[in-house]
């Protein structure tokens, strides 16, 4: 009696090397830590202030970020997760996107799909290695097993190509996507974040005010100091989020734009080549 066979499985994405930080939750753990020695050490430096005192008033603008208040370190850590997270995606997609340019890669195997070299076309995969090569790759397998199948017309052959061209790419996706929806999350947070430390430093200084007549103006100056210092840092935590989100965006749009074209491609040369 015949075993019988266990249904296909998807295949995994076999992008080489460096792939992403899966648990990102730990980059914001050390950046947190970093943040805490950072406002500690760095902008509580004495020197920073008066009398070598971080009590007293600050001498320079980093003795005025650490009179920003204990929202100062949630705003670096904010920073530094955003700093840390583009590194670690621009490491990840430069390996998505291979070893060569995916201009001149799609200039290459658009020719040699068309002309229905395949071999070529599978031998310029190899060689590009990424995301987009894994998934020329499976559409080229569909090629060719669509290319001999026998009982299904035209019109389905093609849809099945595209179908496993669509499978593909999406089966990529997560890695392309990895970790952009926490600097997403960061553009709101650092706004959010500077509006609780002006609220706060605002507290302050009309607690000084309220305190005998005209209040103590040391009071009230550093009440208005910590709400401005939280105000820019944060809205400089969001400006670095947005620029970064948008542009690691961008880059995966124009992957799956030349995706889109090299399937497109390959569809259509089954269809001219195959028609009824």
């Amino acid at each position: 009696m015949a075993t019988p066979q266990k249904p296909a499985q998807k295949k995994a994405s076999t992008n080489p090397g460096f792939q992403g930080v899966r648990n990102a939750i730990w980059i914001i753990i050390a950046c947190f830590f970093l943040a805490v020695a950072f406002y500690q050490f760095f902008l509580g430096n004495p020197a920073n202030f008066q009398d070598g005192s971080n009590e007293n008033a600050p001498l320079n603008l980093l003795g005025t970020v650490y009179k920003g208040g204990i929202v100062v370190p949630v705003i670096i850590t904010l920073l530094f997760t955003v700093i840390a997270l583009s590194v670690e995606r621009t490491i990840a997609l430069s390996k998505c996107f291979g070893t060569q340019s995916l201009q001149k890669f799609v200039a290459q195997i658009k020719p040699q799909i068309a002309a229905g070299d395949f071999a070529a076309a599978e031998a310029t995969c190899n060689k590009q290695k990424g995301s987009v090569a894994n998934v020329v790759l499976a559409s080229i397998k569909a090629y060719k097993e669509m290319d001999e199948a026998t009982g299904l017309k035209l019109a389905q052959k093609v849809s099945r190509i595209q179908q496993a061209h669509e499978e593909a790419t999406q089966l990529e996706m997560p890695t392309l996507q990895m970790n952009l929806p926490i600097i997403a999350t960061i553009v709101t947070l650092g706004t959010l974040t500077a509006l609780f430390g002006t609220v706060v430093g605002m507290i302050k200084s009309f607690q000084a005010l309220a305190q005998g007549g005209g209040g103590d103006s040391l009071e009230l100056s550093t009440g208005i100091s910590e709400a401005l210092v939280n105000t820019a840092s944060g809205i400089l935590t969001s400006w670095v989020a947005v620029v970064a989100y948008n542009f690691f965006t961008n880059r995966i749009d124009k992957l799956t734009f030349a995706l889109d074209e090299v399937g497109y491609s390959i569809a259509k040369t089954f269809e001219s080549t195959h028609a009824e």
